[in-house]
């Protein structure tokens, strides 16, 4: 569409105060217009899809994801005196459900005497004195313990021969420091979730 509107011109442009038009030209946008902005919009639209797959497979596999998720262990069949082994994030769990005598003779242990001393009621939750668990890695180099045996009843390390007691605390040997704790904490009076 072509739209005109006279505009006076001035002496000096040609000489005389003659109307003159200047024209304004309008288009209406063309077919041609329409397929340029609907082949881009295809186009980014295009780009996009392809781009999440990409992107999706940078996200971990399920099995990544369930091995830093927590877990729930059922107590009720582990009898008492018996250690268990569970795997939480690729580690070894040990639960121990711990005799009155075990506990007896954790809690009557020197803890001053100890090479990283720590209380046995420390090591447990709050009445649940019976269960203990321990991330089953030795604290020296890494090796797992095996339990019920060793000078203390707990746990011995045949690697290098560090011995931890019944509350999973280091006795002797070369190990630095006590089994460590995962986080965990009790759902009901017979589970817990690790994690």
């Amino acid at each position: 569409m072509t739209q005109c509107h006279p505009v006076p011109l001035k002496s000096h442009d040609v000489g005389s105060d003659v109307p003159m038009s200047t024209c304004v030209i309008k288009t209406e946008p063309s077919r041609r217009d329409f397929l340029y902005v609907a082949t881009a919009t295809v186009g980014m639209v295009g780009a996009a899809a392809a781009m999440v797959p990409l992107i999706a497979q940078m996200n971990p596999d399920a099995s990544t994801i369930a091995a830093g998720a927590p877990i729930e262990v059922d107590l009720a069949p582990i009898a008492e005196g018996q250690i268990i082994k569970v795997f939480w994030r690729s580690k070894p769990i040990f639960i121990s459900h711990r005799t009155k005598k075990e506990i007896d003779e954790a809690r009557a242990v020197n803890v001053a005497s100890l090479p990283d001393p720590q209380t046995d009621e420390a090591r447990v939750k709050p009445g649940h004195d019976q269960w203990l668990v321990l991330i089953g890695i030795c604290t020296h180099l890494g090796c797992i313990p095996l339990p019920h045996q060793g000078d203390y009843g707990g746990w011995f390390c045949p690697c290098h021969g560090s011995q931890y007691d019944t509350a999973g605390r280091v006795r002797r040997g070369p190990a630095p420091a006590n089994l460590y704790l995962p986080p965990y904490e009790f759902v009901s009076d017979n589970k817990i979730r690790i994690g």
